[in-house]
């Protein structure tokens, strides 16, 4: 029974020690061995896609005159109403839903005096420059027009420490500080088969993305776009049950000898 219990408490540490997450693992932007290697200080060039506009997005069109500008300013008309802004933006709302102007199945958006615009397949400036012209066909006077998107909305799905539904007032973001607004991912992420699924004007496309990798940088992924959606895997640890460090394998190494022994003291008896 000693050597039956011997050969339990070598089983398990071997299996403790198979089970732990290791640093390589879960390192972001490592230099692999298999690609060009990014050292730190180096200038990394990159070309940032221009995003044309889909059928669902939402974009908010400011207009004001030289009347408006000479009585508020350069600054926008709407200034209420930030703290419903930033709690839908939270909750993962569309916090343009009800101001902004949604792009529909045949790529249009209805404005008031000029009616529906085209603006599927364009760019934010592209769409600024037709909205512009089909104004001034009504108004005379001096114009200003800002178009912007109505945030970056994306989902982030699995091994994140906090899931969900996002939205985001930036022009752009990377898929690190997409991650980190998501709490970040769980040490048991798969960070080198990271799926991303992303919208384009002819459907949808799956790619695999490697955080580990720097040269992720270099990649068109680089950029989360909107209505992109990251899902991530977790490794086989989770499966078997074991600990996601050092402390818990042992914890577990401990709480399983303590119970082997138990049972062959039972047994021995």
């Amino acid at each position: 029974m000693r050597k039956i219990g011997a050969w339990v408490v070598y089983a398990l540490v071997f299996f403790a020690a198979i089970s732990c997450v290791s640093n390589e693992k879960v390192i972001y932007l490592q230099n692999l061995e298999n690609n060009q290697p990014i050292n730190e200080g180096e200038l990394i060039s990159y070309e940032i896609p221009e995003y044309r506009l889909q059928y669902n997005d939402i974009i908010d069109v400011n207009i004001q005159t030289a009347e408006d500008m000479l009585q508020s300013g350069f600054g926008n008309k709407v200034v209420a109403g930030n703290n419903q802004m930033q709690m839908a933006a939270q909750s993962g709302g569309d916090i343009y839903y009800m101001t902004g102007y949604t792009v529909d199945r045949n790529g249009f958006i209805r404005l008031p005096i000029i009616g529906e615009v085209q603006v599927k397949d364009k760019t934010i400036d592209e769409a600024r420059i037709i909205i512009e012209s089909k104004l001034r066909e009504f108004l005379k006077n001096e114009l200003y027009v800002k178009v912007k998107l109505g945030g970056i909305r994306y989902s982030a799905l699995g091994e994140f420490r906090r899931p969900g539904k996002f939205v985001v007032l930036q022009d752009r973001m990377t898929i690190f500080e997409a991650i980190a607004n998501a709490g970040d991912l769980t040490t048991v992420a798969k960070r080198d088969e990271v799926l991303l699924i992303r919208q384009y004007p002819e459907g949808t496309k799956l790619h695999r993305i490697n955080l580990n990798d720097r040269s992720i940088i270099q990649s068109p992924f680089y950029f989360i776009q909107p209505n992109d959606q990251l899902y991530v895997e977790p490794m086989k640890v989770r499966e078997v049950g074991a600990g996601e460090n050092a402390a818990q394998s042992l914890s577990l190494i401990i709480s399983a000898i303590t119970v082997a022994v138990l049972l062959i003291n039972t047994f021995t008896r």
